[in-house]
């Protein structure tokens, strides 16, 4: 009798803990439902570790926008190749970019709509033991940048009619973050970046010998696919992203980068040092790149 019992409770169990478990996946499945769902009706933009997606790194983690407008989930990548991989792939509604790559990307047949331009600048800069002053130096060295990109652009601008002794090595280097390693770790000649790396290079004692800023044009761009600005839903919330993103850069602006040290920190994988030494950018608002800007980006393919 004693061990009917101890059969009829043991079998009692195993029926419980497979109901049990049966509920924990329909449950796990009911979840990923909604999480998916939720995915699919936010706003997602694909951001890299640079200054310029600053405003929208703001406006996320100051939650400034109207909540029951806008779900806005940014999407970290380290490599522009990735965002466009996630534009392209439909993971997300846009990204933060230049207009080399999405000038690219929409001749290769995707469509592509300019929210802003943004401040994004690059500079060319050298190995301090590399000892390279000017330009014209640069013949039979490694300087890193991605192609169809801006980097790969500044490359040709900077040495058009430039004589160098030998060619120029270009060598693809598309992670940010391995790209200013490499430099610290002397094991590229020179290289373009952009902010808080080019800081990080320059407080390290290397060399620019080319600015961005110098061929008066303006590269950065937020952009996103076409279809988005097509939707009554998706225009709602864009429309508020727009609004939050202005108010974001009014206050940085206002405050300063350093203010936001913090939110730096945390996206931008950067040190308190390089943060001190960052230049007093000023952020726009929200404006279409300029047509002179794209033409002259479209005369160089």
């Amino acid at each position: 009798m004693k061990k009917f019992l101890l059969y009829i409770i043991a079998l009692f169990f195993a029926i419980s803990c497979g109901n049990s478990y049966e509920e924990q996946k329909r449950l796990s499945r009911a979840e990923r439902a909604r999480l998916h769902r939720e995915d699919s009706l936010a706003l997602k933009i694909a951001v890299m570790p640079t200054l310029d997606c600053l405003p929208l790194y703001l406006v996320k983690e100051h939650v400034l926008y109207d909540t029951a407008k806008l779900d806005l989930r940014l999407k970290y990548f380290t490599a522009q190749m990735d965002c466009d991989t996630a534009v392209i792939g439909r993971s997300v509604e846009g990204a933060v970019s230049d207009l080399v790559r999405t000038e690219h990307m929409k001749h290769e047949g995707v469509k592509l709509d300019y929210i802003t331009s943004t401040n994004a600048y690059w500079q060319l800069i050298t190995n301090h033991k590399a000892r390279i002053k000017k330009v014209d130096q640069l013949g039979d060295k490694m300087v890193a940048m991605t192609r169809y990109s801006a980097s790969d652009f500044l490359t040709d601008r900077v040495l058009d009619g430039v004589k160098t002794q030998s060619m120029v090595f270009r060598i693809q280097v598309n992670d940010v973050n391995i790209r200013l390693s490499m430099l610290l770790n002397n094991e590229m000649d020179a290289m373009w970046l952009t902010e808080p790396q080019a800081t990080t290079a320059r407080r390290n004692g290397n060399v620019v010998i080319a600015d961005s800023r110098d061929l008066k044009q303006k590269l950065g761009v937020l952009a996103v696919r076409s279809e988005v600005m097509k939707d009554k839903r998706r225009k709602v919330q864009m429309a508020e992203l727009i609004k939050t993103y202005n108010q974001a850069c009014d206050s940085i602006n206002q405050n300063g980068i350093k203010y936001y040290a913090e939110i730096i920190k945390k996206y931008m994988k950067t040190d308190e040092k390089t943060i001190s030494q960052l230049p007093n950018i000023k952020f726009a608002h929200v404006a279409s790149p300029k047509q002179d800007d794209i033409n002259t980006v479209n005369r160089k393919k």
